[in-house]
């Protein structure tokens, strides 16, 4: 969804500089700059839509991956990432000592099981309790961290 917004976001401001073409309007300061300023918005609405095909094209790569595997809804990929399923249901967050990374203890519910799941960091505003989830974690140095959510 967020691909579409941005992809037409990209392209209203050239149908500005379109119009302002067909007016006569573009060799006039007022044109030109604002020929510009479309031309700049466009530019960055078209490199969010970049980012996010590039995102999920990945995240399919990644999936397809885990289904070939048969490691569905819990699987395995060679890079130490884990992905997740289920439904959010607490987040409990826990500050560490000085020095020491915090940590945020999520509770899934998928398929009449509930599983616990230690990520680090404050996971309370980025998991909503009640969303159905699909997560990717990944082991590093030892502790679990959040690669992507996405909600459905």
């Amino acid at each position: 969804m967020l691909l579409i917004i941005s992809a037409v976001l990209a392209v209203l401001p050239l149908l500005g500089i379109a119009w302002f073409l067909m007016s006569g309007n573009i060799t006039t300061v007022d044109g030109l700059f604002m020929s510009l300023i479309l031309l700049t918005m466009s530019g960055i609405f078209a490199l969010n839509a970049l980012w996010e095909f590039e995102r999920q094209r990945r995240r399919a790569k990644f999936v397809k991956q885990a289904r070939a595997a048969g490691l569905f809804p819990l699987a395995a990929a060679g890079n130490g990432a884990q992905l997740l399923r289920g439904r959010i249901e607490s987040v409990e967050f826990y500050e560490a000592h000085v020095g020491q990374p915090n940590k945020s203890v999520v509770t899934l519910w998928a398929n009449g099981d509930s599983q616990m799941i230690v990520l680090e960091g404050d996971m309370r505003n980025r998991l909503p309790a009640g969303k159905k989830v699909e997560l990717i974690c990944r082991d590093e140095n030892g502790v679990k961290t959040l690669v992507s959510a996405d909600y459905s």
